[in-house]
């Protein structure tokens, strides 16, 4: 045996340290992964609020035409929960549940509900309260459905 032999190999080296970038392939896929997660999130959770709001709409015209069976004395009360209710719902309590009379009404009148502006408007809380009696002039089941369809998307109290 010869001693020498050592001698001849090459001086050792370290390999150079692994780098950083480009990453490996299953960085990238990890990098899919998460933006499709957070993209199908996004998504459902947009979804799921319109689809709540529409839910909501629905059962408040459904509930207005069960409204619309009833005597006029009772219709002016029940259309009046019923707006306030969905106001509550849509809009939240800190907007709507202070709100009475002439505030009231300039509200609805805002938010769609033009039907119950001026006089009619006062003659209908004047009806909703059992203050009068008198025969609406406008249709006020028609001024809440435009109410409640006008409601605008981002009006969520979600």
């Amino acid at each position: 045996m010869n001693a020498d032999w050592l001698s001849q190999l090459a001086p050792a080296r370290a390999p150079a340290p692994p780098s950083w970038w480009p990453p490996a392939v299953g960085w990238w896929l990890l990098a899919v992964l998460i933006f499709v997660l957070l993209a199908t999130s996004i998504q459902w959770w947009r979804f799921s609020r319109s689809a709540r709001r529409r839910r909501l709409r629905r059962a408040a015209i459904a509930e207005l035409a069960r409204i619309r069976a009833l005597d006029a004395a009772d219709q002016a009360a029940a259309i009046q929960r019923l707006m306030r209710r969905y106001a509550l719902t849509t809009y939240g309590a800190t907007a709507v549940a202070k709100l009475s009379g002439d505030a009231w009404l300039r509200f609805v009148q805002t938010h769609g509900g033009a039907g119950f502006n001026g006089a009619d408007g006062r003659a209908f809380l004047a009806a909703a309260f059992g203050k009068a009696a008198s025969a609406p002039e406008t249709d006020w089941s028609s001024a809440a459905e435009d109410f409640i369809r006008h409601t605008p998307p981002s009006a969520s109290a979600t």
